[in-house]
């Protein structure tokens, strides 16, 4: 039973933070210290960001199509540019990356930062451009900052986004496709270190099929719900009230951790 309580809150917040620009890494490290959470072993974590991939590929099943079935190549090279900046950050800079996550003071840290820049996008002038190569690459130097934990990815890619005066849906959409090369490639990254014998945790201590399938579910159904909810925030110029959450999250983390 209380397996299944802890899969469910995770599932919750990785579904709710994965896309709403709160920080999905930092609410997970901070959930888990503060509610005392232990759920071992990579294979939630797996589902999990599955189950978000999942819930980008059903809202934008349109655009996915699109692009395949005309063969839009200079959108699809425009992701791949995008990853790169992040691909290249990690590698260089694992072991620091990884560390900060057994540092919940930083994290808390950095989600006053992500809370700073969210407030301060509501200064800035709502535009009509699409996402050109080197509003691409600047949005992907803006996912590579997020690999810091409590640093939202969706609140850094739409905030540089909105800097470049590109379209609220446009960069939306953009933002969303770019994150599933980097989704994919951390589950494939993760399974290649399960097979190696790399894993942190043991196979016994892992969690069952049956309960991470429903973590994924889940994640999934919240994922799809917080894409809504974001889009809304985007078009009706509320973008910005995250950024008083994150300063509160941040904040509250610091003076209870």
């Amino acid at each position: 039973m209380r397996e299944f309580f802890d899969v469910t809150v995770l599932s919750i917040l990785q579904g709710v933070a994965e896309f709403l620009p709160i920080s999905s890494s930092g609410h997970l490290v901070i959930g888990q210290h503060m509610l005392g959470l232990d759920v071992p072993g990579m294979r939630l974590d797996l589902m999990l960001h599955f189950g978000t991939l999942v819930s980008i590929c059903a809202f934008y099943w349109r655009t996915i199509w699109r692009i395949l079935s005309k063969f839009e190549w200079q959108y699809v090279l425009k992701i791949v540019l995008s990853a790169l900046p992040a691909v290249v950050v990690y590698f260089l800079f694992k072991d620091f990356i990884e560390g900060l996550f057994e540092n919940a003071k930083m994290v808390g840290a950095l989600l006053m930062f992500t809370g700073a820049v969210l407030i301060g996008t509501r200064y800035l002038p709502r535009g009509s451009r699409d996402v050109c190569w080197k509003r691409a690459l600047f949005m992907g130097c803006a996912q590579a900052l997020a690999l810091l934990p409590g640093v939202s990815r969706s609140g850094m890619t739409l905030a540089s986004a909105r800097g470049g005066r590109v379209d609220a849906e446009k960069s939306a959409e953009f933002s969303f496709l770019m994150s599933a090369p980097l989704i994919i490639g951390g589950v494939l990254l993760e399974i290649l270190k399960a097979l190696r014998g790399t894993s942190a945790a043991p196979e016994a201590a892992e969690i069952g099929w049956g309960l991470t399938i429903y973590g994924a579910i889940v994640a999934a159904v919240v994922g799809y719900f917080s894409l809504v909810v974001l889009l809304k925030a985007l078009k009706g110029r509320w973008f910005w009230l995250f950024g008083p959450y994150c300063l509160a999250a941040g904040l509250l983390t610091l003076i209870l951790v």
